[in-house]
């Protein structure tokens, strides 16, 4: 299977065109979080709406997986924490936060930026349920974080990596962790846009502008990622 990943697209809609444009050619297409841009001078509501809109228009054309990231949290829950609630007026087809599919023969989690106890117990639940479908399964995650104390999470003066996701992946091992986030990691000198964490490869495209994003493309029969940015390429296997 082969996959066209990319992340923090951050409402860029040349680069969101251009993924549109490639998808037919993949197996699916992951947008790893942070569709949205809080900072933005776009309304977030038209924003959404327009991101919904390209998400249907990939459904079309192949299988898609988009999480969520810390700029597409719009709402707070009953419990007060945040979440991107407007994820699940995506597309039917369109796998969002909590859930995991199936792409040919891959397991393939995609799992919420979580905020608080609550958010982070409901990943944590989701990825034991997963476990058990695995059966000798590649096991992917969408995770827009990186991990923490990892060349994924390098900013340059520091790491701005999630430790939970360290702790679950010494706990469930999975193959693959597509994430996004910290733009610069793989562009700092002590920093790189993969990372083998026990016997699994962590991958962080990073982020560029432009009409092309940074992006990743990720053959599973291969067990293969190259990574394009217009400054430089590269190829890791696990």
């Amino acid at each position: 299977m082969q996959y066209l990943v990319a992340s923090d697209l951050h409402y860029g809609l040349q680069q969101f065109d251009w993924i549109a444009e490639q998808a037919s050619g993949f197996d699916a297409v992951v947008l790893a979080g942070d569709h949205l841009d809080v900072v933005g001078r776009v309304d977030l509501n038209a924003q959404i709406a327009l991101v919904l809109a390209y998400l249907g228009r990939l459904a079309d054309s192949t299988a898609v997986i988009a999480n969520s990231g810390n700029h597409d949290l719009n709402e707070r829950r009953p419990d007060g924490e945040k979440s991107a609630t407007w994820l699940s007026d995506a597309d039917p087809r369109v796998v969002t936060d909590g859930a995991t599919t199936l792409i040919g023969d891959d397991l393939v989690s995609a799992c919420c930026w979580w905020e608080g106890p609550n958010t982070r117990a409901e990943l944590e639940r989701q990825l034991t349920a997963a476990a058990e479908r695995r059966s000798g399964r590649q096991w992917i995650w969408v995770y827009h974080s990186p991990p923490d104390d990892s060349p994924t999470s390098r900013s340059g003066k520091r790491h701005y990596g999630d430790a939970v996701l360290n702790e679950l992946i010494a706990e469930h091992h999975p193959d693959l962790v597509l994430t996004g986030h910290v733009h610069e990691a793989p562009f700092q000198p002590d920093g790189s846009f993969h990372d083998l964490i026990g016997t699994t490869l962590v991958v962080n495209a990073g982020r560029q502008p432009g009409p092309v994003p940074a992006h990743l493309i990720v053959d599973t029969d291969a067990r293969s990622v190259e990574w394009w940015t217009f400054a430089d390429t590269g190829t890791a296997t696990w």
